[in-house]
């Protein structure tokens, strides 16, 4: 029941009526143009954009393209006001952006004119190929740190630690093979499994570690961690600046958002993300692991004792 609990109050939470908070976006112009315009969109929604200015549409552009900004509005451009945007953050993004630029050029009498510099994956209609990617695992990995005690509670932790790191690595290949069958994520094949296959070390190693020192506990722990606030804030289904406050820093640090960043940076915004990805995830798995051998020392030393 307190599971439940916990589910139904970080969801509702999350997904009942998420708003933009800070949402990096630039002006290209004037630091004068670049305030005009922030009041613009202050006016529909206090908080909703973090305004940046730069010099030149092509500054501009290579921030959108590595997802440094979501957006970038030009507001004297021969043509008209235009707004150039990165589809591939998702359509509810896309959808915010665009209707805010929209309105704020309304207000200067003017009609907005967009470019996606950074379309989504076409056979990717509602933007959730990268969470499914990513989430895949999670879940696996979830029930494989679980099920290990339950099936083999007497094997050696050097042969439950190679056991996990096969089914992490075949997990991570046969998800990218999968991804790479139906055609719906433009991202390298072994970038994907490798990205895929450290999410599960991660969650794998640490759902092992809690249920190895937590008991029943530990599942439960894990369960709310990783299924529930790691879902809820993963970015996949909305980015991490429609989070509320005190959960948006789970997505930067819990390897479900960690992931979905990853992938997706790789898919579309010249790898963003996978750096930090490989550094924390690689941190959950060390400092897992390192527990569960801490631990199982422990264990040892006490059954020598008696």
């Amino acid at each position: 029941m307190t599971i439940g609990a916990i589910f139904i109050a970080v969801y509702l939470a999350v997904f009942h009526a998420p708003v933009p908070r800070d949402v990096p976006v630039a002006v290209v112009g004037t630091a004068a143009d670049a305030q005009r315009v922030e009041s613009r969109l202050a006016d529909q929604a206090p908080r909703a954009f973090r305004v940046r200015t730069f010099p030149d549409v092509k500054t501009a552009r290579t921030a959108v393209e590595h997802g440094e900004i979501f957006a970038a509005y030009e507001p004297h451009a021969a043509d008209g006001p235009m707004l150039l945007y990165a589809g591939a953050h998702g359509p509810s993004a896309t959808s915010v952006v665009t209707h805010a630029f929209t309105q704020a050029a309304a207000a200067d009498g003017t009609m907005l004119k967009t470019l996606d510099a950074v379309p989504a994956s076409p056979r990717d209609t509602r933007g959730l190929v990268v969470f499914y990617t990513t989430f895949g695992l999670v879940l696996s990995g979830y029930l494989f740190g679980i099920m290990t005690y339950q099936l083999a509670p007497g094997i050696a932790l050097t042969q439950r630690l190679y056991s996990l790191a096969a089914f992490a690595v075949g997990g991570g290949v046969i998800v990218a093979a999968i991804v790479r069958a139906f055609d719906v994520l433009p991202a390298p094949f072994f970038g994907v499994a490798g990205l895929v296959a450290l999410v599960a070390l991660a969650i794998g190693a640490a759902t092992m570690l809690l249920v190895r020192t937590l008991g029943i506990l530990g599942s439960s722990t894990a369960a709310v961690l990783f299924m529930t606030l790691g879902n809820a804030t993963s970015g996949g289904s909305l980015p991490a600046y429609f989070l509320p406050d005190g959960l948006r820093p789970f997505s930067s640090a819990l390897p479900v958002g960690v992931g979905v960043r990853a992938v997706n940076g790789l898919a579309f915004f010249h790898r963003d993300g996978v750096a930090s990805a490989v550094a924390i995830l690689g941190a959950w798995a060390l400092v897992s692991v390192a527990g569960l051998w801490l631990h199982t020392r422990l264990l040892t030393r006490r059954a020598t004792q008696q």
